[in-house]
């Protein structure tokens, strides 16, 4: 499946690794990453409006899609700080030196520490229904946790979580197309296949892509919290309006110097149920 309009290429980013992404239009760069357990796919409504006037560049995450791979040797094979290298060579093979960025879920937290990383390539970030790795783990506690238990599962050792993952993969991941919907129709049957195709053939990589979000990427948000490292960037944060427990604005204030924060009564997937909505956020936030 392809986003209308838009030309597939597989580009490399790093020794031994490809990103498959979609690119269509001109002007300045806009780079959207996608989210769990999705592809690049989920931008198929936003990218076509965002392309009048920009170049969208929609990769599938190291790990996921149609992107390589690579078994999980070592600690930061999946670790934010590289996925975030990675979508910068991305962007520099395209020919862009400087670029904007918007991600969702998992997407979001790689465009987080792009932004900390590289604050002279990212021009504007957008940040779509995720809070910051160590902010996610202080949150989440007591019976409210168990909307999140797949972090939990994917947390543990290599072996159990992706035999358990693979062993019953369609009715795993689809639970969360499910259950974080609230849109009829949003994921239609077709989009939903390639979903589940896509992740049954990337469970270990899946798993260790959250597998670092409970290890290194602590270590790094951490020693970036402790340096005063903050995104400098205009940041825009959506996230649903269901009760969120916590204050999000204050949440994400320590971590930005330029934030405008948005709630959606859309779902989780909210790019796909309210794509021109979260396309108009974007733009407005190109305009800052």
């Amino acid at each position: 499946m392809r986003i209308p309009g838009f030309e597939t290429r597989s580009v490399g980013v790093a020794d031994g690794i490809e990103l498959n992404a979609a690119v269509g239009g001109a002007g300045p760069a806009i780079v959207l990453l996608h989210g769990f357990p999705q592809t690049h796919l989920m931008w198929r409504h936003v990218a076509p409006i965002l392309a009048e006037g920009h170049t969208v560049i929609c990769p599938d995450l190291r790990g996921y899609g149609a992107s390589s791979k690579p078994a999980a040797v070592a600690e930061d094979t999946y670790s934010k700080r590289t996925m975030a290298a990675d979508i910068v060579g991305l962007a520099g093979a395209l020919g862009f030196d400087r670029f904007a960025l918007a991600g969702h879920d998992r997407g979001a937290h790689v465009a987080f520490r792009a932004g900390l990383d590289h604050p002279d390539r990212i021009s504007h970030l957008g940040i779509l229904d995720i809070v910051p790795t160590l902010d996610t783990w202080r949150v989440l506690h007591g019976v409210g946790a168990a909307v999140a238990f797949h972090l939990y599962l994917m947390a543990q050792p290599p072996g159990l979580p992706e035999q358990m993952i693979a062993g019953s993969a369609d009715a795993f991941f689809g639970h969360f197309l499910d259950a974080w919907s609230t849109g009829p129709g949003a994921i239609p049957a077709d989009v939903r296949a390639e979903y589940l195709r896509a992740c049954r053939d990337a469970v270990p990589s899946i798993v260790a892509d959250y597998r670092a979000t409970a290890t290194i990427d602590i270590d790094h948000d951490q020693a970036d919290l402790d340096a005063g490292n903050r995104l400098t960037m205009p940041v825009t944060v959506v996230q649903q309006d269901w009760g969120l427990g916590f204050d999000a604005i204050a949440t994400w204030r320590p971590w930005t110097t330029d934030l405008e924060h948005f709630t959606t009564k859309a779902g989780h997937f909210m790019a796909e149920e309210a794509p021109e909505d979260i396309a108009t956020l974007i733009l407005n936030l190109l305009k800052r």
